[in-house]
């Protein structure tokens, strides 16, 4: 079991169906967001527990807004069920890979980006990545409970499934010669970002079908891995809402 703490998480928790097992509020007027998140866990039969803001705080080591929930824990799925969600859709695959990032913040900012885009899911490694947890939910704000997220084996493997399946992997690199805006990303696609320490490695990137970079015109060499995996997913938002690419060949 899980603990999430925060108005946003446990709302879009409750929103979205998320298994909870028991609602504690703090004992005042729930009034705003907090009286919907109260009035959702009632019609839904969840046990709503009110304590002092002090016992509250005891029950989570983050801020908690005046709200925490148990919830049960976050199931992942595998790469068939986020192609059926684009097929589903209508729309060419857009998955993103996020490759070994370890950083609880990092992994729930790229998740709340790919749920904003429109990302059909997220691939995450069993090995050197954070899973899904309440820190991830938090950092998600909540968008962990809208997008799909498969964990597998070795990033290479999924790279050359997806491969098979017709996606054309793009992996993020900043030695890359080609500029992301210079991908065609209207095509299905898999966008690769590696962790802030190793980047995606020799191996991984050799397993990509074109590397971009993200142009750095400053004195900074780089981004940190959320902020350019955000940058190549809105790219992918831009070129297919304006109808640019999609051309194989």
């Amino acid at each position: 079991m899980e603990t999430i703490a925060g108005r946003r998480p446990v709302l879009e928790a409750l929103r979205a169906n998320h298994p909870l097992h028991r609602l504690v509020v703090a004992d005042v007027e729930p009034r705003g967001t907090l009286l919907e998140i109260v009035r959702l866990a009632r019609e839904r039969g969840i046990p709503v527990q009110t304590l002092s803001r002090d016992k509250l705080s005891a029950l989570t080591q983050v801020p908690h807004q005046g709200v925490v929930a148990m919830v049960a824990a976050w199931e992942y799925v595998d790469i068939d069920y986020l192609l059926e969600v684009s097929r589903r859709k209508g729309t060419p695959p857009f998955l993103v890979l996020a490759h070994e990032i370890a950083d609880p913040q990092n992994l729930g900012s790229l998740i709340r980006t790919a749920e904003a885009c429109g990302a059909d899911g997220l691939v995450v490694p069993r090995h050197r990545s954070a899973g899904l947890t309440a820190a991830i939910a938090r950092a998600s704000a909540g968008a962990v409970e809208y997008l799909p997220v498969a964990r597998v084996t070795s990033t290479r493997q999924a790279v050359a499934d997806l491969k098979e399946r017709g996606c054309w992997v793009v992996g993020l690199a900043a030695h890359a010669p080609t500029p992301i805006w210079e991908v065609d990303l209207g095509l299905p696609c898999a966008v690769v970002v590696g962790s802030e320490a190793r980047g995606l490695g020799p191996a991984l990137e050799r397993d990509c079908d074109v590397l971009a970079c993200l142009p750095m015109r400053g004195r900074i060499a780089s981004l940190n891995a959320a902020v350019a995996a955000a940058v190549a997913m809105y790219e992918v938002c831009r070129q297919r809402s304006s109808g640019q690419g999609g051309h194989e060949g």
